[in-house]
């Protein structure tokens, strides 16, 4: 008996010890982070236009335009994407074109990243001028440390904006042009003194039919914009006359000699009456 038992307590231990020996202990798998790839872009320029749509917020506007327009800045795209509805929602009040106010936007605030912009909202360039009681900042422009104005939202600066032209009698003529005539408003706005860059409304034109930003002015009015165009390509262009040089011309302009004759491909300071120069890229 005692034998027996001897025997199947062997047994029993043996096969307690043969299974513990064979158990695996469980050892978590390592943690893994998944990467999510974005555009590649140089300067702002589209790469890849698949990428492109996936980074891109996904509006009609956008999503069209990047098919037919790969070259467009992204970051300007982004900003109209973000201010369109803004801008629509001003003219539908002001009577100021939906594509003039983007086209200053993105001009005066380098499509948001401008220092002025970022560190006061202003995405306008809109000046503290006599009676303004809110936030201003001290900011380099014309002079040194000049006065402009801040706001809590870039928003506020869009309809500051409206009551600024709206308010100045020296802004009256603009709202005898059409709320269409995208041209008109432009070199209006340079007449009036908005700036003081003799481009300004070449610029602005120049977005506006990049960036087809009158397609915001006709879904407030309800009808597609006719604009004549032949004032713009006149004023694409110089036509040398006697006594001009590189100098007078790109100081004429608002360039430097060296922007001047890269736009044109020179290669040297030689010049003949009559010569056509591009001044606009």
């Amino acid at each position: 008996m005692k034998l027996n038992l001897i025997i199947y307590s062997t047994c029993v231990l043996f096969l307690l010890t043969s299974c513990l020996s064979k158990k695996q202990v469980y050892q978590p798998a390592p943690t893994q982070k998944t990467v999510i790839s974005k555009p590649t872009t140089t300067e702002g320029v589209v790469q890849n236009k698949s990428d492109v749509k996936k980074e891109v917020t996904t509006s009609n506007y956008t999503r069209e335009i990047i098919e037919r327009k790969p070259q467009l800045n992204i970051a300007t795209l982004l900003y109209i994407d973000l201010y369109a509805g803004e801008a629509m929602a001003e003219m539908r009040k002001f009577k100021i074109p939906a594509s003039i106010k983007l086209a200053q936007a993105i001009v005066e605030s380098n499509s948001g990243k401008s220092d002025l912009s970022l560190k006061s909202n202003n995405h306008f360039g809109v000046k503290c001028h006599k009676g303004w009681e809110g936030e201003s900042v001290s900011h380099d422009d014309d002079s040194l440390g000049e006065c402009f104005r801040k706001y809590n939202d870039p928003k506020l600066s869009f309809i500051d904006h409206s009551t600024f032209l709206t308010t100045r009698p020296r802004y009256n003529k603009l709202f005898t042009f059409k709320e269409n005539d995208y041209v008109s408003w432009a070199y209006g706005l340079k007449e009036a003194g908005y700036a003081t860059d003799k481009l300004y409304p070449i610029k602005l034109i120049k977005l506006i039919e990049d960036y087809e930003l009158y397609q915001f002015d006709e879904q407030v009015l309800g009808y597609k914009t006719v604009v004549e165009k032949k004032e713009l390509v006149a004023s694409n262009q110089h036509e040398v006359i006697k006594g001009d040089t590189l100098y007078s011309i790109s100081k004429k302009y608002n360039l430097t000699v060296e922007e001047l004759m890269k736009l044109n491909n020179l290669n040297g300071n030689n010049l003949s009456i009559g010569q056509i120069l591009k001044i606009v890229k």
